[in-house]
C-alpha cells in the first residue's frame, strides 16, 4: 500500500524497482518468522518538521512532541524558532542543540542587522548556519529547515547536521521524511 502513489507517478524502471524491493523484504520476513525469530517493532518516535513556498511566502510546520527514546517528555514542544523578523526556522534533532543553535543565529543576525540597518537576508542565516554546523561536522544535532521572505522574495532551505543545505520549493525532514516526501508533490 505504501508505493501505490509513488508507483502512479513513476516509470516501468521504477516501478519495477519498488516492486523487487517489497519483494526481497516480504522473503526476508518470512524467513525470520520460520526460524523463529521475532521481528523488530517499528519505533514512532522523532520530529517531522516542514517547509512550503508560494507565490507571496512561506509555511513552516511541525510537530510538537518531544520525546526521550520511546518516552513522550512533552506534548507541547515549541518546534519553530524565530530567527528575525523575516526569518523562522524549524528543528528537528536533539532539543538543546536546535534550540541554541537557533538562538546564537538569531542573536548573530540581530547584531549584522543593527550594523547594517537593513532586515537580514534568508541567505545570510543559512550561510550562517551552515558554516557553524560544518564546523562541527555533525556533533550539533540540528537538522533544520529555513524560511523566510526578504528583499529578493521568499526562501527556503533545509540544512543537514554536516552543514549541507538544499534551496527547494518544498522539504521535509524527520522521521516522516519519506511518506511526506511523496505526498507533497501531488499537494504542491
Amino acid at each position: 500500500k505504501l508505493f501505490v502513489p509513488v508507483r502512479r507517478k513513476c516509470g516501468p524502471a521504477l516501478q519495477r524497482l519498488f516492486l523487487s524491493f517489497a519483494l526481497r523484504n516480504a522473503i526476508l520476513e518470512a524467513d525470520f518468522a520460520k526460524k523463529g525469530s521475532k521481528l523488530p517493532m517499528a519505533r514512532k518516535t522523532g520530529t517531522t518538521i516542514a517547509g512550503v513556498v508560494y507565490k507571496d511566502g512561506i509555511v513552516l510546520g511541525a510537530d510538537t512532541r518531544a520525546t526521550e527514546g520511546m518516552v513522550v517528555a512533552d506534548k507541547n514542544c515549541s518546534k519553530i524558532h524565530f530567527i528575525s523578523p523575516n526569518i523562522y526556522c524549524c528543528g528537528a534533532g536533539t532539543a538543546a542543540d536546535t534550540d541554541m543553535t537557533t538562538q546564537l543565529i538569531s542573536s548573530n543576525l540581530e547584531l549584522h542587522s543593527l550594523s547594517t540597518g537593513r532586515l537580514p537576508r534568508v541567505v545570510t542565516a543559512n550561510r550562517m548556519l551552515k558554516q557553524m554546523l560544518f564546523r562541527y561536522q555533525g556533533y550539533i544535532g540540528a537538522a533544520l529547515v529555513l524560511g523566510g521572505v526578504d528583499v529578493t522574495g521568499p526562501h527556503l532551505y533545509s540544512i543537514y547536521p554536516h552543514g549541507s543545505t538544499d534551496k527547494l520549493p518544498y522539504v521535509t525532514m524527520g522521521e516522516c521524511n519519506v511518506s511526506l516526501m511523496f505526498q507533497n508533490p501531488l499537494i504542491y
